[in-house]
């Protein structure tokens, strides 16, 4: 689905404000077992036709709620990660916003991992 107007000049300011990662940095941040949290932000639906290794799943509209569970440390290395990278640019956003200070959204999301890595993900 396309963002409409008011939603891709949200976007464009959000893009600017937060750190995107390519799936070949996050592909190297696993080969070389680097902690970070990988968190999934989809729906229940996309979660449950695959996702990536080591992935936590947080539903977007539980995020906020729940990453406290997750870690309290606001200098965790985060990286979110949605169906094309729309939603996770916007809770990237919304965690900057909480204080959590080293949040990425990972670049094309799953549809992008899924292009670049078929043979790497989980059912």
């Amino acid at each position: 689905m396309q963002p409409g107007k008011l939603l891709t000049k949200r976007l464009q300011i959000i893009f600017s404000q937060i750190s995107e990662i390519s799936v070949d940095s996050l592909l190297k941040k696993m080969a070389e077992k680097t902690h970070f949290y990988l968190i999934d932000v989809r729906e229940e639906a996309e979660w449950q036709h695959g996702s990536i290794p080591n992935a936590i799943y947080i539903t977007r509209g539980k995020l906020e709620l729940t990453i406290e569970k997750v870690t309290e440390d606001v200098e965790a290395d985060i990286v979110l990660y949605c169906g094309g990278g729309t939603r996770s640019a916007l809770a990237a956003e919304n965690l900057q916003a909480m204080g959590y200070k080293n949040v990425k959204s990972l670049t094309g999301g799953f549809r992008k991992w899924y292009e670049q890595q078929p043979s790497i993900f989980e059912y």
